[in-house]
Order: C-alpha cells, then structure tokens, then sequence
C-alpha cells in the first residue's frame, strides 16, 4: 500500500508538471489542509475506538473508566496497532487525493471518448434498449429513484469508514493490511482505466434518457459534476477539480470489494446480507441513473476481484478451495508455525 501511495503521488505530479497545474487537495475546505486533517483523522479513530469500549460501557462506574482506557491502551493499541492505523490512513489519504487529482486532469491529457461506442454495447446487450429505460419502466421514476439515490451517495461516507474500521478493530492485523492494501489498488486500478478507456458517463452524455426522473440527490450531485467540470475546462475556477469519468465504475469496485472482505473476515450473517444487498443496489443505481454503462459495471466488479486478491496475497492471505489461511505481516510479534 505504501508503494502504491508513492506511485499515485508519483503520477499526480509528474502529470500536474506536464500540464503546468498544480496538485490540489480536493477537500481542503473540510477540517483545513492536510497537516491539519490527518492527525485529526488518526485522533478521530483512537477517539472512535476508546469512547464506545471504555466510557459508555462504564457509565454507571464512573471511577472505573480511567482504569478501562489504560487498559484498551495497553491491550489493543499496541506498536503494531498503530503502524497499521498510521500507515493504512496516510496510505489510502494519498492514493485518493491524487486520484481525484489524476482524474481532474484526463481531459487535457485525452481528448477522445468512448461513450458512443459503450452506448451501442448497451444497447446490443439489452437487444435494442437502453438500460436506463428498461429500469424506469420496471421500478418506475419517483418513490424508488430516491431510494437508489440515498444507497447510491452512502458511497461517499462509507469509504472512510470502512477503511477505519478494518485498521482500528480488525483482529487478526493482516485483514487491516489486506483491506486497505485491496482498496488503494481498486482506486488505482479504476484511474488506469479512465485513461485507457476515457468516457463521460450515459447521464451526461446523453441526458435525455434521465429526464422523467424525479429530482434527487443523486441528480443534482450529477448537475453540480457537469458544471464544475466545464468550470474547469473553461478555466474560470480554481482550486477545483473535474469528477467526471466513467470507466470503470468505482462504486461497483469499492462495494464489492467491501462485500468480499465482510464476507472472508467477518462471520456476522446479518452484515454479509446488508453489505452484499448495498452492493446490488449500488450497481442498479448506476444504470438508472446513468453514471455507468454496463461495460463500466463488470469492469468495476473484475477490478474488486483483481484487488481482493492481490491485496490478500501482499498482506499473507493463502487462498485454497477448503477456504482462507491468513498469516500474520512482518509488522505482527507472532510469527505462526507453518503446518503443511
């Protein structure tokens, strides 16, 4: 993960020097700048991980609290806790923020698009409709577009969280490794896609197929893409970036993948059923709002499956068909015996 950091980094720069742009940080209005951010995030998740385990679980005993974090310190937030929290949170800080950045730049860098050509895919998929059009007709366009939109912008607060959760409660150290590890190279899987098949998306490429819709949230954060984008195309703004791309589609990745890893690392059932539902509205929500073709679908799920794997190997996952052998990273004190 931190290679793949050091690589995003690598490329956001190099890129915004070809260019003559600069690399920005895409939410610096939210808590400041990054300096400032990300020690508040590394306190935020010591904060989340003490106030629930030690206080509230002491009300009643006041006096015992003190006795109960130095304990939760002592006990789960050792060295190798806090390299993983540390290093997984920078890690995934970075590899997002410059791929909101490399993703800004692709239409200065690539003036062609395959919508056209992803459109007619769809079409010959779904034998002469339009995916959109098969979805309003089957779920109609009001009451169920504002569920769709509500599953669909969870995205946007789920990432964090989870990433958080992984590194602040997971057990076995290594799934932390694995889960972030997987999730900074979904992120760069889907910006290599951007480039090597650039498109805008069937909602903005073609509107006209979204307008009985009723208004939602999901719509408007669309309008508000389409707008900055030309913004920064225009170059009338600054210290913004342009969010528009279509393959492959990331939100496809990121909520498979999160059902992948719930589904190895967590024996909850009633969890595996939520994450892996959120994940098939999510793709629904794609198509039926238009942020996605279907191409951009299946190459988001191939993505979460390629990182899923990849990230389990690089942080000592042993797959087999019985099931999952997990190892413990040379960051653990424990190193297992190997039993054949």
């Amino acid at each position: 993960m931190v290679v793949l950091a050091v690589g995003m980094a690598a490329w956001a720069l190099i890129e915004a020097w070809v260019l003559g742009k600069s690399v920005i940080d895409p939410e610096g209005s939210f808590l400041g700048p990054s300096y400032i951010r990300l020690p508040l995030l590394l306190l935020g998740a010591l904060l989340l991980d003490l106030v629930p385990v030690s206080i509230l679980t002491n009300l009643r005993t006041p006096g015992a609290i003190p006795g109960a974090v130095r304990r939760r310190l002592r006990k789960h937030w050792t060295k190798e806790r806090w390299t993983l929290v540390a290093s997984g949170i920078i890690s995934f800080y970075v590899v997002y923020v410059t791929y909101r950045n490399i993703k800004s730049f692709l239409p200065f860098m690539i003036d062609t698009k395959y919508d056209r050509e992803l459109h007619l895919l769809d079409k010959a998929l779904l034998f002469g409709h339009e995916p959109a059009t098969v979805l309003h007709s089957v779920l109609g366009t009001s009451f169920s577009a504002h569920i769709l939109s509500y599953v669909y912008l969870w995205f946007l607060p789920m990432v964090p969280l989870v990433v958080t959760a992984w590194v602040v409660w997971s057990r076995n150290l290594s799934y932390g490794y694995w889960f972030v590890t997987s999730q900074c190279l979904a992120w760069t899987f889907g910006t290599i896609s951007y480039y090597l098949l650039p498109t805008l998306g069937p909602g903005f490429e073609y509107p006209q197929l979204y307008v009985d819709v009723a208004a939602t949230p999901s719509l408007q954060l669309m309008d508000s893409l389409a707008f900055t984008r030309g913004e920064v195309m225009a170059g009338t703004v600054g210290g913004a970036v342009q969010s528009v791309a279509g393959f492959a589609s990331l939100h496809t990745a990121i909520t498979l993948l999160v059902a992948l890893m719930v589904q190895y690392t967590i024996r909850n059932r009633w969890l595996r059923i939520a994450v892996w539902i959120n994940f098939g509205i999510t793709v629904i929500a794609t198509l039926y709002f238009g942020w996605h073709y279907i191409a951009d679908d299946v190459a988001g799920a191939l993505i979460a499956l390629a990182s899923f794997y990849l990230g389990g190997r690089a942080s000592g996952q042993k797959f087999r068909r019985g099931g999952l052998t997990s190892y413990p990273t040379t960051t653990t004190s424990q190193v297992p015996v190997l039993k054949d």
